[in-house]
């Protein structure tokens, strides 16, 4: 998954590709304060916990945790305070409708530089059961036994 020029993954959930089936993707931009900017720069995040809620018309990312900057001062931030997210009324409106039909919810899938400014890819994603788990870990199990065999035949081994 090769990132466009000028993007620089800061933090991946992949837990959430292993406990969910993401269904769209959106992209949001991040309100942030400046000290948060400089930590996450410094590749200061985790999002394996985080998820998104949508309240009174603005989505937020809640349990996402950007380390204190190491040279900040007392104004430091809140390392797991909620963060705005930065989406299109409409967008923020569809969202709000799918997020109300059961089972669905909203995911941060990973979080990125894109030029000077932090974006948050979110998903919409619907819960996997305990089956769907074990069949996609054997689907990569054998993908990955034929990779070998493939390399084995290319080696003439």
């Amino acid at each position: 998954m090769a990132k466009a020029e000028g993007e620089a993954l800061i933090a991946r959930n992949r837990r959430a590709w292993h406990e969910y089936h993401v269904l769209e993707e959106y992209e949001a931009g991040l309100e942030l304060h400046g000290t948060e900017v400089r930590s996450l720069r410094q590749g200061g995040a985790q999002i394996a916990e985080a998820y998104v809620r949508i309240e009174r018309g603005q989505a937020w990312l809640l349990g996402a945790h950007i380390q204190p900057y190491q040279f900040g001062n007392r104004q430091n931030h809140e390392p797991s305070r909620a963060r705005r997210l930065l989406l299109h009324r409409r967008e923020i409106g569809h969202l709000a409708g799918i997020v109300k039909q059961p089972g669905l919810t909203l995911i941060p899938l990973d979080l990125h530089l894109s030029g000077n400014r932090v974006k948050v890819k979110v998903g919409v994603c619907r819960g996997k059961r305990e089956y769907d788990k074990r069949a996609a870990l054997m689907e990569k199990d054998a993908r990955r036994e034929i990779q070998r065999g493939l390399s084995r035949a290319w080696r003439g081994g």
